[in-house]
């Protein structure tokens, strides 16, 4: 047995494994790589090995960086199925649909501004520009929505390469007929003699540790796959398991991620009063709060400590807008699955007859015409809006509304990847606090406009879905499993290399592989 490490491998997304086992090919996870455009699109456009081939997936959680190239997988000539946990498929439906909409949405755009860019150069010269204005007006509805067909007629007449998008809202469609979801600790077959067992991986609603079990040359080898670990004593998650069955517990290979494998958060009790204190701050400025979260799992976290506030008093009853119609259909998935909320959970609202997501403050904004009214409310609101890291959706035009004034609070609440928006953000919002905010503010890109980034950036490292140093320690040391081997995964370089040395040096044998890299298991 083998497994090559296709993605998520010095660098946090795009997670992609493939576990090899005689005839058997298992696929870990298929997501989908996040950061700069130009370079994503490039690694996200083809497969590194023909669908044909994968027996099985076994995916780990939602998040796009995990399952979202499933659709490319499930398209063409796979015939296997995608393994997950129960919440995880109700929650890809979504998911999936949505990273769709966005590669048709992304690709009509391109296609626009390459059509403009022809006509620009065919009308060029003498009394051209009018020429030109007239023949790009026509490339828009009733001078805003994009005529796609028109677009695309063009792109053959003109004989361009227009951009396709990674897969359709079709395709998504039909790669949820290939789900396949099982409760934690209830073991399925996944190949040969195979068979995996999900644990609770507490990291986001559903999110799973699969722990792989096969037979070679009589002896059992067990592989665990820990996908993304959770925090301890976040609220609504049950904690990362630590106690595993007993015929789960020898792992000859364990592939484990590294996310912040050389970081330690803020405590999970200072999370409530910091955000506390950065709400209140803005509100005495009469400023309002945007927050870049993710769809799943921070906007409903971040909704709950807001609603503890105001049960408790603790700050002013602002609206509350969550601008995501993807974060609405999801926050009903929450609803949809109590069984996996913890008991702080129930004790706080469930057994006194409340939603946790729900109070009279807080609106789902659903409509574009309410999200663009939104952008000109100068009064004081909380916005919660995708996506996480600033690359696309509402939060753009929130952020480019907002964003040269001192009066409003960019709260960052999560891990931004190297070369996205909210990177960009976070380090020059910090660079400029540190100078005392004084002189020129720095200049940030939205939309392909530059704006001053006057307003304040603050962030609330705990949020963070993602186990740190010390977290992940506590999973290898106070877990129940006996381990042989670590491959570290899903970090940035300096991270994994890092958190691979602490292993080292606390006994355990740990590597880190690269892209394409295969490990042997005998």
């Amino acid at each position: 047995m083998h497994i090559t490490f296709f993605g998520a491998v010095r660098e946090v997304t795009g997670s992609m494994h493939m576990l090899v086992n005689g005839e058997d090919r298992i696929l870990l996870d298929c997501g989908m790589y996040q950061g700069r455009r130009k370079e994503s699109a490039e690694k996200n456009r083809i497969l590194p090995f023909d669908p044909s081939i994968i027996t099985n997936v076994v995916l780990s959680h939602a998040h796009i960086d995990h399952s979202g190239r499933i659709p490319m997988l499930t398209r063409d000539s796979f015939t296997g199925r995608v393994f997950c946990s129960l919440v995880t498929r109700d929650a890809c439906e979504y998911l999936l649909a949505d990273s769709a909409h966005i590669q048709e949405s992304d690709a009509e755009y391109l296609n626009y501004k390459l059509v403009r860019g022809q006509l620009s150069k065919m009308h060029q010269g003498k009394g051209g520009r009018k020429a030109y204005e007239k023949a790009a007006r026509k490339l828009k509805k009733n001078g805003h929505r994009i005529d796609a067909a028109l677009v695309n007629d063009l792109i053959g007449q003109f004989n361009l390469n227009g951009i396709e998008p990674l897969y359709t809202s079709d395709d998504a469609v039909k790669a949820l007929g290939f789900f396949s979801g099982y409760p934690y600790g209830t073991p399925f077959t996944i190949g040969d003699n195979m068979t995996c067992t999900q644990y609770d991986a507490g990291h986001i609603l559903g999110s799973a540790i699969s722990v792989i079990r096969t037979v070679v040359n009589g002896r059992t080898i067990t592989v665990c796959y820990t996908g993304d670990i959770g925090r301890f004593d976040k609220p609504i998650l049950e904690d990362p398991t630590l106690v595993f069955s007993e015929q789960d517990l020898d792992i000859d290979l364990l592939i484990m991620e590294s996310t912040y494998g050389n970081r330690e958060h803020a405590p999970v009790k200072d999370l409530k009063p910091e955000l506390q204190a950065t709400l209140n701050e803005t509100f005495e400025r009469g400023g309002s709060v945007l927050i870049p979260a993710f769809a799943y799992g921070r906007t409903q976290e971040l909704l709950y400590f807001i609603h503890e506030l105001y049960q408790e008093g603790l700050v002013k009853k602002v609206p509350i807008y969550v601008d995501s119609p993807l974060a609405t259909r999801l926050t009903k998935v929450f609803g949809e699955h109590p069984e996996v909320y913890d008991n702080d959970t129930h004790t706080t609202f469930l057994q006194k007859g409340k939603n946790p997501f729900s109070m009279p403050q807080l609106k789902f904004v659903g409509s574009v015409e309410e999200s663009m009214a939104l952008n000109r409310d100068e009064s004081p609101h909380i916005v919660l809006s995708a996506s996480g890291m600033c690359e696309a959706g509402r939060i753009l035009h929130h952020l480019r509304h907002k964003i040269h004034n001192p009066r409003h609070t960019i709260l960052v609440v999560g891990f931004m990847a190297r070369h996205t928006l909210g990177r960009r953000l976070l380090d020059l919002g910090e660079a400029y606090a540190a100078a005392g905010r004084k002189g020129d503010a720095p200049m940030v890109k939205i939309l392909n406009k530059a704006y001053p980034l006057k307003a304040h950036v603050h962030m609330i490292g705990g949020f963070s879905a993602h186990a740190d140093k010390k977290e992940m320690l506590t999973f290898l040391k106070q877990s129940n499993l006996k381990v042989k081997k670590i491959a570290v995964v899903h970090g940035e370089e300096e991270q994994s290399l890092a958190f691979a040395d602490i292993l080292n040096r606390e006994g355990f044998d740990a590597v880190v592989p690269r892209v394409g890299q295969s490990i042997r298991i005998d």
